[in-house]
């Protein structure tokens, strides 16, 4: 099941609707539109695991671009729309793109985007650049039908490049048939029960260069639901969608929370969302007190899983067993946990570690063969990173990332649950937590918060949110400072960035 059994089923039926604009593609349009790019690129000589990148923004071409590469058993590479001319050129680089198709709405000046291997460039949307190619044109008398020898293609996604340069993460190509059971992403999607009779309304609320996003809207094509696709997500055009389009099931991030339950209380309960059967967050841990409010908003409805853009391991938690378990990431649904000392040695329960997943998909950083390598151990188990114990009952919880911990005075101290409380208190919109430099413990504990209002940032709200903090942690997992900033930088997924306020805040000390 694709977009091209549904143009067959059910020709009008939306496949996307976009937010803001209320633009609707049906499934008509989405398998006869991304049949002609398939085309296109079979015709340009492009061959099953070769790359075609994808510089957009969120768009109603989005999709049928995605499809097109993907149905003839191609990698589509999607490109942050915000990224600059160069850092776009750095990942076309790295993933050998041959063509690449970019839109209006972006923020790359194109005419200095280059690549060695690139031999097309397509524009979506007005007059191209100059050396670039108006999309509609060159494929507009090409075929509607579907090419010969249909494959299953995948997506070459790159990370968010929180620590250092993007790292593009690439699956071994299994040249399979294209179908429903060759999506990794349905049993995700099937775990919140999405409906397969196409009557399921799926918000998607985040940028459509985001691995989530990107592959959880084309999983409610294989089941011929429809994706509503916000152009930029913000918290009250994300309630009226729901209400107007009685969506069934979205997936948010905790930062999409956050922003929700922040707007005025007359406002936020204007809004039916009783249309909703389940929605799932992931992607950034999510405060205790946050998920309980959604709960009680929602209901027992707001589902979470845990996995990474490399697939390593993955759990998932309803919100009935999270109500007995608060804070788990929940059980796993791909790959065996092992929860591991600095030596490999592995911890008893209850006990933190780094958490390692024996899972039978091939990990590999394209172009990266010692990061690879640091990320598996001799019995082929792989790690991203993460710290946090498994309990007694098999549930997972995650307490920060390794590469956030904080050393000082010889003591671990793991950022997160300062963060996820000050993010709970009712003047708080952001926090981040990070060490800087300290001349006798090595680094300290150093707090930036982002206010609901930025009038309250001073010293008063200092004072009382250091208070706060005291009266819910020890004395060392308490930052010693507390400044403000308008914006945290965060990704539109919610990821925080913490190395520019790291530095920052480092050289003020310096």
């Amino acid at each position: 099941m694709y977009p091209g059994t549904f143009a067959t089923s059910t020709p009008d039926h939306p496949a996307v609707i976009m937010g803001a604009s209320g633009e609707v593609v049906t499934y008509r349009q989405l398998d006869e539109r991304s049949n002609r790019l398939a085309h296109y690129l079979r015709d340009a000589g492009l061959q099953p695991g070769d790359v075609v990148a994808v510089l957009m923004d969120n768009n109603a071409r989005y999709h049928e671009v995605c499809w097109g590469i993907r149905r003839i058993g191609l990698y589509w590479t999607p490109i942050n729309s915000h990224l600059t001319a160069e850092e776009v050129s750095y990942i076309l680089k790295d993933c050998g793109a041959k063509v690449v198709v970019a839109s209006t709405g972006i923020s790359a000046d194109l005419a200095a985007v280059d690549a060695p291997a690139l031999e097309r460039r397509l524009f979506v949307g007005g007059n191209p650049p100059e050396d670039w190619l108006a999309y509609d044109e060159v494929l507009a008398d090409l075929p509607t039908t579907a090419v010969e020898n249909e494959l299953e293609g995948d997506m070459l996604q790159y990370s968010s490049g929180t620590t250092g340069v993007p790292k593009g993460i690439k699956r071994p190509q299994r040249l399979l048939p294209i179908s429903l059971e060759s999506d990794l992403t349905v049993p995700f999607i099937r775990s919140i029960a999405f409906p397969e009779d196409g009557s399921g309304v799926y918000l998607s609320p985040a940028p459509l260069y985001h691995t989530a996003p990107n592959m959880w809207s084309m999983a409610v094509h294989r089941l011929g639901g429809t994706a509503v696709v916000m152009e930029k997500f913000d918290p009250a055009l994300a309630l009226e969608l729901i209400a107007k389009h009685s969506v069934t099931h979205s997936l948010f991030v905790p930062t999409m929370f956050v922003r929700m339950l922040k707007l005025p209380e007359d406002q936020r309960l204007s809004y039916d969302v009783s249309s909703l059967r389940q929605v799932i967050h992931a992607a950034a841990p999510c405060p205790v007190d946050i998920k309980r409010r959604m709960i009680e908003w929602w209901g027992p409805i707001v589902s979470e899983f845990y996995s990474s853009s490399e697939a390593a391991g993955a759990t998932f938690i309803s919100a009935p067993d999270w109500l007995e378990h608060p804070g788990s990431v929940g059980r796993p649904m791909l790959g065996t946990p092992f929860v591991l000392d600095e030596l490999g040695n592995e911890l008893p329960a209850g006990e933190i570690g780094q958490i390692w997943f024996e899972s039978p998909i091939p990990l590999s950083y394209h172009n990266d063969p010692e990061k690879t390598a640091q990320a598996q151990d001799a019995q082929g188990r792989k790690t991203v990173g993460d710290i946090g114990y498994v309990d007694a009952d098999g549930f997972m919880y995650l307490t920060d990332r390794k590469s956030f911990m904080i050393i000082s005075g010889g003591v671990n101290i793991y950022p997160q649950e300062a963060e996820n409380l000050l993010v709970e208190h009712p003047k708080v919109m952001d926090a981040a937590v990070f060490g800087i430099p300290n001349a006798e413990f090595g680094e300290e504990v150093k707090a930036v918060v982002q206010p609901l209002d930025w009038a309250d940032a001073g010293p008063e709200l200092e004072a009382e949110l250091m208070t706060y903090l005291r009266a819910g942690l020890a004395s060392y997992k308490c930052p010693r400072s507390i400044s403000f900033e308008q914006e945290l930088p965060r990704s539109d997924t919610g990821k925080l960035f913490k190395k520019p306020l790291q530095q920052k805040y480092s050289q003020a000390v310096g």
